[in-house]
């Protein structure tokens, strides 16, 4: 069977065919749950189908990779890492291939595409690096002629359930880490992602299989919230990572704790950026840009909230509305495009709400503010000007929507940074190492 669009012809060349099963389980592809379409979000239109995980096929899954986590902790750490090294390079072989699925399939632009599978690789050079330095301490004892030992051991199985945003990246950070330390890795890639799951897995597979290891070592299913919840409730998982909205991360942190089992979570962001008076406002604006625009909007560090002191207020704003006037909207795999599309409809229905909402509470659209007439899920990069003190403010709508605001004082621009209940990432643009000094605490 052959891809509905020639330009997909090369997903073959990265194992993947029109239609495909979307579980590796115990060495094997297979799956027995609901069948789904992978969608372009440029055209909304069907890349392939893949079939989902059952709960009969996560239990197969998990009993196998259960047994195969007592042959992978008993090999020494930098064996462990030189399997992690050999899946680096499988990653560097098909690098632009991915990229380009990550692209088509996610709705980022191509360079972020590739620049996220490299994020993977990076990881993987790192892992090998750690593998060689698991190292415990030999502590002092307070009894005579005793001493304590301290060393690392693994959990076993840990569980990382990864979100569209970031498709593979974020179980390059999670996977990669908990390989070399000895643990089994099951992965569920995000609903809206299933073939740069499988694409991933693929690869991951054959090195596990040239080095004569269980394939159960590394089990992936695709799925939704049933084959999450039963990661959530796992016993024999130790440690769950997860990434997603803070309202299923509440969930399943509370499920893994009613358990005992660890957690680590990466949820909702509502990021500033302040420009003090004696920035340098070029450079400024040309980070501003990419901070809230790169993956329309779509990022947990999305720049969301831009604090201007009041004395430079107008001269950055009209930068700013400027560049975004000239910002590329298109194709993600077009040279030159900077603002590719939201990753589903659904996304764009939130960004009209979200609006609609900024509007109702005194927001002032400077530019942008409307979805784009297509097949796709375009949207305008839009700047408001609102009250920090505005409750959708408080909020994070993830799309490419910057609220910007005005501040007299340092002080006063630490307040307002600090006044939402997200954290996750602040910068400062200034020259003046008092105020850097006062930023870093």
């Amino acid at each position: 069977m052959e891809f509905a669009k020639q330009e997909y012809e090369f997903l073959s060349e990265i194992g993947l065919s029109p239609e495909t099963p979307g579980c590796f389980v115990n060495g094997k592809w297979k799956a027995h749950g609901p069948t789904v379409s992978s969608i372009n979000p440029v055209n909304n239109q069907k890349i392939a189908t893949v079939v989902e995980a059952s709960l009969e096929d996560y239990e197969e899954g998990m009993k196998a990779c259960s047994e195969a986590s007592k042959i992978w902790m008993e090999l020494p750490a930098p064996k462990r890492g030189e399997v992690v090294r050999q899946i680096g390079d499988a990653l560097r072989e098909k690098l632009h291939h991915l990229g380009r699925l990550l692209s088509i399939e996610m709705g980022k632009i191509l360079p972020e595409g590739i620049g996220e599978v490299q994020e993977v690789i990076d990881m993987c050079d790192f892992a090998v690096g750690l593998s060689r330095q698991l190292n415990g301490s030999v502590i002092p004892s307070e009894r005579p002629n005793h001493m304590m030992l301290e060393t690392w051991n693994p959990l076993g199985v840990v569980g990382v359930i990864t979100a569209f945003n970031f498709p593979c990246a974020v179980l390059g950070w999670n996977a990669c880490i908990a390989l070399v330390c000895g643990n089994c890795v099951v992965w569920k890639g995000a609903p809206t992602t299933p073939l740069i799951t499988i694409a991933i897995t693929k690869l991951v597979s054959e090195v596990f299989e040239r080095n004569k290891l269980p394939g159960a070592i590394f089990t992936s299913f695709c799925g939704g919230a049933e084959i999450g919840q039963a990661i959530a409730k796992d016993p024999r998982i130790s440690l769950v990572s997860f990434t997603g909205s803070t309202k299923v991360g509440l969930m399943v942190q509370q499920t893994v704790h009613q358990r005992f089992g660890k957690c680590l979570l990466e949820l909702s962001g509502n990021n500033a950026i302040i420009i003090m008076d004696d920035a340098d406002i070029k450079l400024a604006v040309r980070s501003v840009l990419f901070a809230a625009v790169g993956t329309a909007g779509q990022r947990c560090t999305t720049c969301r909230r831009l604090l201007i002191h009041e004395s430079i207020y107008q001269t950055v704003l009209d930068q700013l509305v400027d560049v975004y006037k000239q910002v590329k909207i298109g194709d993600p795999l077009e040279k030159g495009t900077l603002l590719g599309p939201l990753h589903t409809p659904e996304s764009r229905k939130n960004f009209e709400k979200g609006i609609e909402n900024i509007k109702s509470q005194g927001g002032k659209i400077l530019t942008g503010g409307s979805v784009i007439e297509s097949e796709g899920n375009f949207v305008q990069p839009t700047i408001v000007e609102i009250s920090p003190t505005a409750d959708i403010v408080k909020e994070e709508l993830f799309a490419p929507v910057l609220y910007v605001m005005k501040f007299q004082t340092f002080e006063e621009a630490v307040k307002i940074n600090n006044s939402v209940p997200q954290g996750l990432s602040s910068s400062i643009f200034t020259r003046s190492p008092e105020n850097i000094f006062k930023w870093l605490g």
